[in-house]
């Protein structure tokens, strides 16, 4: 029960870090997107802390349930992440959320029930896993990233935040699979903790995963970002549970009702993605419907500093 309750305060945090820094990046030129500079000028804007310091949140809750579950339990908890955005958007752009995102929000926390159930994720190996197998799944993982990326930079607006989006999911998911590996490691004591790579690794791979997400959320709205943020992390995930980790789950008819269960997780994720909750702030939806006279005014120049 524990894991299932830091896997849900994982999502939380989660949800307040995409909408908080989201907010921060609504102040940044989209010009500074995917580089460096994105990251000086968010630390000029005070809100961003507050994000940054609630994906440390979630990283560290996401690490205790892992210390105790299976990636294959603790991941698709987390796409409750998006419901949880759309509640805590509806509070801080001060709108109200109504049937159009309470359904899919039930319809998402029933599929993700089913398919915990269905699954029923079993203990996988408790040794570490070989370096090979760590290299085969992170160059696979690393490759899929890459093309994520380079195909995001020929796009713009929401394309690329779609494309970063999902791209960051799949970094999450590799930092995901490094949390589990740490936990593993640190059964050993902490020397071995402090020896070994995999925490080391782990950090690179959430501060890859942090850079895309927030060049993502520069790129365009929530509402083109968070959807593919949110499936491809735990999708990732439990690919590396089961191939890697050597998680059990059940096959047979079991294996097909989770399929159900998944494709509904699916719906509820798209149809919560058309959510004008997702949308932005009212400047944000106003500044999209400038009149000519506020065609060439720099960005910034719509919002006082």
């Amino acid at each position: 029960m524990l894991t299932y309750v830091l896997a849900i305060l994982a999502a939380c945090a989660n949800a307040t870090s995409s909408v908080l820094q989201r907010r921060a990046n609504l102040e940044v030129p989209r010009s500074e997107n995917l580089t460096l500079r994105l990251i000086w000028s968010l630390m000029h804007e005070p809100v961003w802390f507050g994000g940054i310091l609630a994906i440390i949140a979630g990283f560290l809750l996401q690490a205790s349930a892992l210390s105790s579950g299976q990636l294959a339990t603790v991941e698709p908890i987390l796409v409750a992440e998006l419901p949880f955005t759309l509640i805590l958007a509806a509070w801080v752009f001060r709108q109200r959320m109504g049937r159009a995102e309470w359904w899919p929000t039930l319809a998402m926390t029933a599929g993700v029930a089913g398919l915990l159930y269905f699954l029923s994720p079993s203990s996988g190996r408790s040794e570490n896993i070989r370096w090979y197998v760590w290299v085969t799944g992170a160059t696979a993982n690393l490759i899929v990233i890459g093309i994520l990326v380079a195909v995001g930079r020929r796009v713009q607006n929401a394309h690329r935040a779609a494309l970063l989006g999902i791209a960051a999911g799949a970094g999450f998911g590799l930092t995901a699979a490094l949390i589990k590996g740490t936990t593993q490691t640190l059964a050993h004591g902490l020397i071995a903790l402090v020896t070994g790579w995999q925490v080391y690794a782990m950090i690179v791979s959430g501060l890859f995963g942090m850079f895309l997400t927030q060049s993502a959320l520069n790129a365009g709205q929530l509402v083109a970002a968070q959807p593919g943020l949110t499936m491809t992390d735990p999708v990732v995930s439990i690919m590396w549970g089961v191939l890697a980790f050597g998680e059990m789950v059940r096959g047979g008819w079991h294996a097909a009702f989770a399929g159900v269960c998944a494709i509904i997780i699916g719906v509820g994720v798209v149809a919560l993605a058309k959510s004008p909750l997702l949308s932005g702030s009212p400047e944000e939806r106003e500044s999209a419907k400038e009149s000519p006279r506020h065609v060439g005014r720099p960005r910034n120049a719509t919002r006082p500093r």
